[in-house]
Order: C-alpha cells, then sequence, then structure tokens
C-alpha cells in the first residue's frame, strides 16, 4: 500500500510538473521615451553677451537640416537681435527673456549678427 501511495503522488507530482502552469507573468511595457525633436534647435544669448564677441550667441556656429526652427532666447537684461548678414531675416528687437524663432528650409552657411551689439556673430550652417 505505501508502495501504491508513493507511486500515486509520484505520478500527480510528475504530471503537475510536466504540465507546467503556462502562465508567465507579463513583461514590463517599455516605458516610450520622448525623442529630442531633430527639427528644432536653441540658441541662447548669455549674460554680457554685448562684450563677448563670437560667443555672444552659444552655440555660436551650429549645423542642423534644412527644416530646422532655430530659436534664440535672450537670457541677458539688455535688447538684442538675430540678423542675418544677407538680408535673409531680421529677428527686430529680441527683449530681455525674449525669444525669435527662424525655420531654414534650404541648405546653406548663414551668417548673422546683433545690429545693436555688432561684435555679436554667428553662423547657421544649414545641411
Amino acid at each position: 500500500m505505501l508502495s501504491l501511495r508513493f507511486v500515486l503522488v509520484s505520478a500527480i507530482a510528475l504530471a503537475a510538473t510536466a504540465c507546467g502552469s503556462g502562465y508567465s507573468a507579463p513583461s514590463p511595457s517599455p516605458t516610450p521615451t520622448p525623442a529630442t525633436p531633430s527639427s528644432a534647435t536653441a540658441v541662447s544669448i548669455p549674460s554680457g553677451a554685448s562684450i563677448l564677441g563670437n560667443r555672444a550667441f552659444s552655440p555660436d556656429a551650429i549645423d542642423v537640416t534644412a527644416g530646422t526652427t532655430v530659436t534664440w532666447t535672450n537670457t541677458y537684461s539688455t535688447t538684442h537681435t538675430s540678423t542675418s548678414d544677407g538680408a535673409v531675416w531680421n529677428s527686430g528687437a529680441i527683449p530681455p527673456q525674449g525669444q525669435f524663432s527662424m525655420t531654414f528650409p534650404n541648405a546653406g552657411t548663414f551668417p548673422y549678427h546683433c545690429t545693436i551689439h555688432p561684435g555679436m556673430v554667428g553662423t547657421v550652417t544649414v545641411h
């Protein structure tokens, strides 16, 4: 009788193990990572910009792809401009904490400056 009980318990245990539960914990869903927009680039006008020359726009030289929008933000306490040397754009006055945006649809190299402080210079290169 002991061996019959042993055989019966072993058979049930073996059947349960062989079948398995078929359940596996679901894998956690990946959390989407927000994409950094490749169609936007920021340039800041830092404190003391009027005396920083080619460091007055940060970064002073940027490379972007066609279709990118560049936004200049004046973080200084003095009004500035972003004005292309070739008359492609003119932001007008960008007051302290103000912004100006320009979309570059075509390839080219676009040097620019501040009309109020002509020593402030930068370049946008569009590929």
